[in-house]
């Protein structure tokens, strides 16, 4: 497990609840893991809670089924509504962290509301933050095998991963000016190895670090 700071002792109180933000390849998905081992909370991704209502088929799970079956995005009430459901469940009362959700400004207003008449509200935002071409490097090495050969998945081509970087900025950096209003967002520089970036992304989480939109890089 990952250690927390020395600075930390005596100075955390109360829950944790986090939202980790990051374009394709920044390791968003290793450093929820990571972190959430490292705070003693569970790592919340929305793709799981989908594929856990479809294959128990609750309501929620049969009504994301409909849509994605036909190809459409899953309505935003319907996902906030299987997220909020993880969320009032006892693993989390001591906190979590979120990985997929929000992705647009429209999701994290209806997430402030349904937190806020819950009593609750978010504690931090953490965006990891990698240059374009460290991104497309990251993803264009990495391989899935194939019929017993090694190669680079469709989605993971150099002219795919700048599609789908100028659709993170178009929907989801917006996020970065939305959490800065609010105060709670923290920016963390990923590019390093695992540890490290988990290392300072702990830093960013310091109780007493100042809510600002300046890097941590220690």
């Amino acid at each position: 497990m990952l250690p927390l700071p020395a600075e930390w002792s005596g100075r955390q109180a109360g829950p944790m609840r986090i939202v980790l933000l990051g374009p394709p390849g920044s390791g968003k998905g290793t450093q929820a893991a990571l972190l959430a081992e490292a705070l003693g909370v569970p790592a919340v991704s929305t793709g799981e809670l989908f594929r856990a209502h479809v294959a128990a088929g609750t309501e929620l799970g049969r009504t994301a089924a409909a849509f994605a079956t036909v190809g459409d995005l899953v309505p935003d009430d319907v996902t906030t509504a299987m997220l909020i459901e993880r969320l009032e469940r006892p693993d989390c009362l001591a906190g979590y962290l979120l990985d997929g959700f929000p992705r647009t400004v429209g999701q994290a207003e209806r997430l402030r509301a349904e937190l806020s008449a819950r009593g609750t509200q978010l504690d931090a935002v953490i965006d990891l933050e990698v240059a374009d071409a460290e991104l497309i490097r990251r993803m264009a090495a990495r391989r899935v095998l194939v019929d017993g050969a090694w190669v680079v998945r469709a989605d993971d081509r150099p002219e795919t991963v700048r599609h789908r970087l100028e659709v993170y900025r178009e929907q989801t950096a917006p996020l970065v000016d939305f959490y800065g209003a609010d105060g709670i967002l923290r920016r963390v520089d990923a590019d390093g190895d695992v540890d490290t970036v988990a290392t300072r992304v702990l830093a960013a989480l310091d109780p007493h670090a100042p809510s600002s939109t300046q890097r941590s890089a220690t």
